[in-house]
């Protein structure tokens, strides 16, 4: 992502999570007194993205894509391979939790 685009990025979440309208010109004032240069259509385009969105959902919905869709896929498979009678189950993704790790688990700490 550019810089320009992450600056404009950043301006916009300011500004929702203020309370404030997310416009051109608020978008601009954030970004020039940060001191970064961007184009000048940059605010003017993320402010008319912004207005027809819901900002919330684009936040919560970060990375969420596409989950559905190899169940769907398996479930049609199953039942074209073994008839309708055989339905394809439910997968569950795990996630794996990672320990972390300490300074201890290695043998060795910061201030030995």
């Amino acid at each position: 992502m550019a810089a320009s685009e992450l600056a404009c990025t950043y301006a916009s979440l300011i500004l929702y999570d203020d309370g404030i309208s997310i416009t051109a010109e608020k978008i601009a004032t954030l970004v020039k007194a940060a001191n970064v240069g961007v184009e000048s259509y940059w605010p003017s385009l993320f402010a008319k993205l912004l207005e027809k969105k819901n900002i919330d959902d684009l936040i919560t919905n970060v990375g969420s894509g596409g989950g559905a869709a190899p169940v769907a896929v398996a479930a049609s498979a199953g039942a074209a391979a073994g008839g309708a009678a055989a339905a394809a189950p439910a997968v569950e993704e795990k996630k794996v939790e990672e320990r972390e790790e300490s300074d201890d688990d290695m043998g060795f700490s910061l201030f030995d």
